[in-house]
């Protein structure tokens, strides 16, 4: 046990290390998005290309996404599973058979919902992280939450990192267009293990401002990687100026 959880910590330092004060590209297609292919992986194409612009790590969803990057990239992959249970509010990474998936497929860091939310199983999300500690004690794990309390108690619950991924995406926390730095900024303060700023950063700008909260690093995904998003974002503009 004892050598396990040194390897453990030396792993995570390496991580860490590799992407203080960096950003972290999260490259993912779901069924439904238009670079979505049912039968074959395409995102390692992005990662390719987050790679060469100097992403550390690449944040990604889905098994096939996970081995095709690593395969690809040679880069550190925070991996998640978005799924959609009947009786759970929560869809990232909300059960062991999704943890189960992302430890076989080779994920560095195992991001999963740590929001307050209700959950199917009838467990609480304190019981699912030590259920998942139980399991697997070397394992990284990355907790996305969307208000203080969650972020302070997924802390205390034993994660190794916390991300404000889901602020603006729980019907209790602040609806903004852009970052939540307020959240960045207490939790960086308050929390005694690293916090990456996350959350619709749509501009280079906002990606430092939101470095500059005090996060140890921050995550863009949409304003990068979604073709579609991208393309809306230009287009709603256009509408609203009514040239």
């Amino acid at each position: 046990m004892e050598k396990g959880y040194m390897e453990k910590e030396a792993r995570l330092k390496a991580f860490l290390e590799a992407i203080r004060g960096k950003m972290v590209i999260s490259c993912q297609a779901v069924p439904g998005e238009p670079l979505y292919v049912e039968d074959k992986s395409v995102m390692y194409l992005m990662a390719r290309a987050a790679a060469r612009a100097g992403s550390p790590a690449i944040r990604t969803s889905g098994i096939r996404d996970v081995i095709a990057i690593k395969e690809e990239t040679g880069l550190p992959v925070i991996g998640l599973v978005k799924v959609q249970y009947e009786g759970y509010e929560s869809y990232i990474t909300p059960t062991m058979k999704e943890v189960d998936e992302l430890v076989e497929a080779g994920s560095d860091v195992v991001a999963l919902d740590c929001t307050l939310r209700r959950r199917g199983d009838g467990t609480s999300v304190n019981e699912f992280i030590s259920r998942i500690r139980e399991k697997y004690p070397e394992l990284i794990l990355m907790a996305d939450i969307s208000t203080y309390e969650e972020g302070i108690n997924a802390w205390k619950c034993g994660v190794d990192i916390l991300g404000t991924t889901m602020s603006g995406y729980t019907s209790y926390s602040p609806k903004t267009d852009g970052p939540d730095y307020e959240l960045m900024r207490r939790l960086s303060q308050d929390a005694e293990i690293p916090v990456i700023g996350e959350g619709r950063i749509h501009d280079p700008a906002q990606a430092v401002e939101a470095l500059r909260t005090g996060v140890w690093a921050i995550v863009v995904g949409g304003a990068i990687t979604r073709p579609l998003e991208i393309a809306g974002r230009f287009t709603d503009a256009i509408r609203a100026a009514e040239i």
